[in-house]
This record gives C-alpha cells, sequence and structure tokens, in this order.
C-alpha cells in the first residue's frame, strides 16, 4: 500500500471548508484508492495566494513525503493547494522533487488530456474567487471609509468615537498637524522637525521619540 500525506489549509478570508472537513475527505479518499494516510499538516490563516516558502505546514509536508517515501500529497480541494496560479505551479513542482505528486480528492487526478484539462480550469476558478474575495473586501472598506467609519488604525490627528465606529478628530493632534505641516511648508527636513517637536516638549501618541517615517506619514496623509 503506498503512503500519503494529507496538507490542510484553512484561510483567514474563506472558512468554508474548516480543517475538520477536509481531514475526513482525504481520509475517505485514501480509504477508496489504497493509500496508506502516513501523516497530516496544516497551514491556518494563511492566504490561498501564498508561495510555498511562506507555508510551514506546506513545507513540513513535503520534507514528510521525501522522508517517508510517500508518493502522494493529499488536498480536500484544489484550491488548498493554492488559489494563484504561480505558487501551485511551484507548490506541484517541489512535490514532484521528491518523488511524489499532488492528489485532489474534488479533482480528476489523471495525466490525460481531461485531467489535466480539469485540474486548469479548478485552478482558474480558484484563483478569479481569490479576486472575487479581494475586490469584494476593498469595496466594503471603501463604503466604511466613506461613512467616516474606523478603517484599521486610527489616524493620526483623530480618535474613535463614543460609537466604537466612527472617528472625530482630536483637537490636540490637529494642532500638532498645523506645526507639523507650517515646518513641512517652510522645508524644514524631517529629522529636523523631529528635533523642533521635542525641543517644544510635544510628544508622539505614544513612546517618547518622533521618528522621521512617522513625521512622512503625517504630511503625506494630510497632503492625500
Amino acid at each position: 500500500m503506498e503512503k500519503a500525506i494529507a496538507y490542510l489549509r484553512v484561510s483567514t478570508d474563506d472558512q468554508a471548508l474548516g480543517p475538520v472537513a477536509q481531514s475526513e475527505a482525504i481520509s475517505r479518499w485514501c480509504a477508496d484508492n489504497g493509500y496508506e494516510l502516513a501523516a497530516t499538516f496544516e497551514d491556518s490563516g494563511i492566504s490561498g495566494g501564498a508561495t510555498p516558502d511562506k507555508r510551514p505546514g506546506m513545507m513540513a509536508a513535503i520534507s514528510a513525503l521525501a522522508e517517508s517515501g510517500a508518493t502522494a500529497l493529499v488536498i480536500a480541494k484544489r484550491d488548498r493547494l493554492s488559489r494563484d496560479k504561480f505558487a501551485g505551479a511551484m507548490a506541484e513542482r517541489m512535490v514532484k522533487k521528491v518523488g511524489a505528486r499532488v492528489m485532489a480528492v474534488d479533482a480528476n487526478n489523471d495525466d490525460t488530456p481531461e485531467g489535466l484539462l480539469s485540474r486548469g480550469m479548478l485552478d482558474l476558478f480558484a484563483e478569479y474567487e481569490r479576486a472575487l474575495i479581494r475586490a469584494r473586501t476593498k469595496a466594503a472598506l471603501a463604503v466604511k471609509k466613506s461613512r467616516g467609519e474606523l478603517v484599521g488604525a486610527v489616524p493620526y490627528g483623530y480618535q474613535l468615537a463614543a460609537d466604537g465606529v466612527h472617528l472625530e478628530t482630536n483637537d490636540a493632534e490637529q494642532r500638532i498637524i498645523e506645526i507639523v505641516d507650517a515646518y513641512a511648508t517652510e522645508g524644514v527636513s524631517l529629522r529636523e522637525v523631529c528635533r523642533r517637536l521635542h525641543h517644544r516638549g510635544i510628544l508622539p501618541r505614544s513612546g517618547n521619540q518622533w521618528y522621521p517615517m512617522t513625521i512622512k506619514r503625517i504630511i503625506n496623509r494630510e497632503a492625500a
């Protein structure tokens, strides 16, 4: 009986197929196709667009393939391997290099024209779904921003309103922004702006030291 290594992936943007469901699907596939499941590896919270070197679980699974002599890296769905064509091809090459193949429960794994077409179509749909998720996320963030709702960290010069959702101006920080803008208009260097703020006893929001990159972000945000 040939050995197989299971690989599971659950990203932050797609929880539809959890690790338990993936593991059960792989176990059934191995039993039906005459494979002994030697080990299981998982990447949790990692995007489908990440390359293999950014996935500790995948790298460990590929090492296990070589060490155990397993001939298959089994995944529950093709998109668990990757949602990016380049990253997916890289992973398949690494698996092939250690003498194994990627086998997906939901795909035709035969090396026939039909099998190649089936896997290629699944990979294209996975990449499309990733692009769709990113577009929807970007649109949702744009709507929140247009409503004055918090998106990411609270920008300098503002504070979270009492409702915990919207932003309101922070008068003290707005006055500091005016000082920074005045220095920038004079052509004062970022490092010199930091020195002058310290000399005036003006401290940043957190910590006791201003940094040139912090000043640059404030100036760029105001100019945007």
